[in-house]
């Protein structure tokens, strides 16, 4: 069996001979993409000379530990000629969607962790954390599917800045309104997505001993809810209804978790983040290790925690 290094140069020599003959005069290249919180091996195809191309990423560490499972170089490169011609035929070219504008959207992702792929995107800071920009490109019953505004996209349709910061604070908030929820409701749709009867959850939560004062800060749909961190508004009226001031803990980029002031000290949940970072949070989805403090009476969001260990990545990743 290869190693990664060998396997990554065989992938890139091998790859056209097994897509369709209408594309063999492309090349594949093999690049180092840098996503939230992480960079990967990415392969993708091109065709020489051909300016504004989009193509679809391969991520190579993924199809290796398919080649690990399955043994077969062949059967590898068939199931990544299978995954890169389905992506082909989803994907859409950021500049040709009807109605960019209307849907522009916030995300907000670590500072510290993601310096090289801020260096390339227009964005906007909050607290440690920054705020970017994505177009949702596909939206079916179940997902979601949008892509990272950069400065060559931004440029290519004209948009600065703050253009993208006042269009996607119209949008997000109206594509993905933000939402607050005490756990054990969290814990009750997930039982009933399972599969579970009503009547039946309500019975497994009443024997659970939940934190009736936890509640969980996202969006109506689970994906990339963070960002509701932006809407001071849903922040007051939590405060307001625990009569309390609130301490956020960053569970995900997807979520927040708020638990009134009053009952923790700040220094101990951001040792409570980090861990359950380290331990149960994929990489790709981590947000922050601080705790943020947010004052009901100014109104203010501000960062409860300056603990020193910063980065969301693990010697042991």
């Amino acid at each position: 069996m290869m190693n990664y290094m060998d396997f990554k140069e065989e992938i890139k020599n091998r790859f056209m001979e097994y897509m369709p003959d209408e594309m063999r005069d492309m090349r594949a290249y093999i690049r180092r993409i840098t996503k939230i919180n992480t960079t990967l091996d990415g392969l993708v195809i091109f065709r020489e000379g051909k300016k504004m191309q989009v193509s679809p990423v391969i991520y190579l560490d993924n199809l290796y530990d398919y080649y690990k499972e399955c043994g077969s170089l062949e059967e590898t490169l068939l199931k990544g000629v299978s995954i890169m011609l389905g992506a082909m035929k989803e994907n859409i070219n950021v500049p040709d969607i009807p109605n960019v504008r209307e849907n522009i959207v916030f995300q907000v992702i670590n500072t510290i962790q993601n310096q090289q792929l801020l260096a390339n995107l227009p964005n906007r800071p909050f607290h440690d954390l920054s705020i970017i920009y994505r177009c949702i490109v596909g939206r079916d019953n179940d997902n979601t599917f949008s892509t990272v505004i950069n400065y060559s996209i931004a440029e290519y349709m004209g948009f600065t800045e703050e253009d993208l910061f006042s269009m996607a604070a119209k949008n997000t908030r109206r594509i993905f309104p933000p939402c607050v929820k005490t756990m054990n409701d969290v814990m009750r749709e997930i039982a009933i997505k399972t599969g579970m009867p009503t009547e039946a959850a309500d019975i497994m939560l009443g024997e659970l001993e939940l934190d009736p004062v936890m509640f969980v800060i996202s969006n109506k749909i689970g994906i990339n809810g963070a960002v509701s961190l932006l809407y001071e508004d849903e922040l007051y009226k939590l405060a307001e209804r625990l009569k309390s001031d609130l301490y956020i803990l960053p569970s995900s980029i997807h979520e927040c978790i708020a638990v009134s002031a009053d009952i923790g000290d700040p220094e101990e949940l951001a040792c409570m983040v980090a861990e359950i970072n380290a331990n149960e949070v994929d990489i790709e989805e981590r947000l922050s290790n601080q705790v943020y403090h947010y004052d009901k009476n100014l109104r203010v969001l501000t960062l409860a925690t300056d603990m020193s260990n910063k980065s969301l990545q693990y010697a042991d990743e």
